[in-house]
């Protein structure tokens, strides 16, 4: 397979969106004020399982053949694309073998069983949970779907920036996240084909910045002991993601993690929705000054909203 076209991205919003809700594009006088640009944030914490993974998710899970989806499907994830992976897969009607870390937390475990999937735990490690993977294919013949190195799953997530630019006309830039690359491989892929005079900015936290280092160093420079509130951000770069990011968007903007918090809590208190601090990472990389946004157009991806609200990160 080749990186998605337009015309593959948009057979993906068609594909999915029976299923994936067109979540709303908001704005904020306040955020405007303080940026000098106006804001268009689009809401993926809306998105079902409160994440833009679900549209990955649902467009590989809906392109797989019959034969192949009778087999069923497995990744090993312990965050927001196991639930995406595990409720496409309840749609389709199809199992949804879900491998997850034994510390995992019981909120996140006790969501994928809600959404149907099959869970198998395994150590801590990562090549725990591959080897695990691994042998629940050989056992099943399940299709592994990755949560982000897989063309299937960049394009659903590109429908994230195919919808804000099918709303908001003449964006002058698109800042979203990165952890693994998916969405913000995908959101390159739609402004370039859409908006190609639009700059496309990705947003990482310092404490996790390998994609940052891999856009300065030419070549993917995986993460080492990542540390940041962002815990959706925490994973190296995906070898598909990569040349795309390479090719099309400009630069990586790191934030710490005191200015993820303060953007999140402030998105909270001015725009009234929840977001997580992964979510709150571009807003933190707007407010930071670091880009000239001035008189601009700014598309800002807020990525999902799933927060343990008994453990906010500005509460004792």
């Amino acid at each position: 397979m080749t990186a998605p076209t337009i015309q593959g991205i948009r057979a993906a919003a068609d594909r999915i969106a029976p299923h994936a809700k067109r979540t709303p594009v908001m704005t904020s006088r306040t955020f405007d004020q303080m940026t000098g640009a106006t804001l268009f944030f689009k809401c993926e914490n809306f998105q079902r399982v409160g994440a833009f993974k679900f549209r990955g998710a649902c467009n590989a899970v809906f392109s797989l053949t019959d034969a192949e989806a009778a087999r069923g499907v497995a990744t090993h994830s312990s965050g927001n694309h196991a639930q995406a992976l595990a409720l496409a897969a309840q749609l389709r009607g199809i199992r949804a073998h879900i491998v997850m870390p034994q510390n995992a937390p019981d909120v996140k475990r006790a969501a994928v069983e809600a959404y149907g999937g099959i869970i198998t735990l395994c150590e801590p490690t990562l090549e725990a949970r591959e080897s695990t993977t691994a042998r629940i294919i050989e056992e099943t013949g399940a299709t592994l779907i990755h949560p982000y190195n897989d063309y299937r799953i960049i394009a659903g997530q590109a429908t994230v920036a195919l919808e804000l630019h099918e709303e908001i006309d003449a964006l002058d830039f698109v800042i979203a996240p990165v952890g693994g690359g998916g969405l913000l491989s995908g959101t390159a892929l739609a402004t370039a084909a859409l908006r190609p005079n639009a700059t496309v900015i990705g947003s990482e936290p310092t404490g996790a910045d390998d994609a940052y280092r891999s856009l300065q160093e030419g070549a993917i420079v995986p993460s080492l002991n990542p540390k940041t509130i962002a815990d959706g951000l925490l994973t190296s770069l995906g070898e598909k993601a990569f040349p795309i990011i390479r090719d099309h968007v400009r630069e990586i903007v790191t934030v710490d993690d005191e200015a993820i918090v303060a953007a999140m809590r402030l998105v909270w208190e001015r725009i009234k929705i929840i977001v997580e601090p992964s979510a709150a990472v571009p807003v933190a990389a707007a407010l930071s000054g670091r880009v000239d946004l001035a008189g601009k157009r700014v598309g800002i991806i807020l990525s999902g909203g799933n927060v343990d609200l008994t453990r906010l990160p500005w509460t004792p």
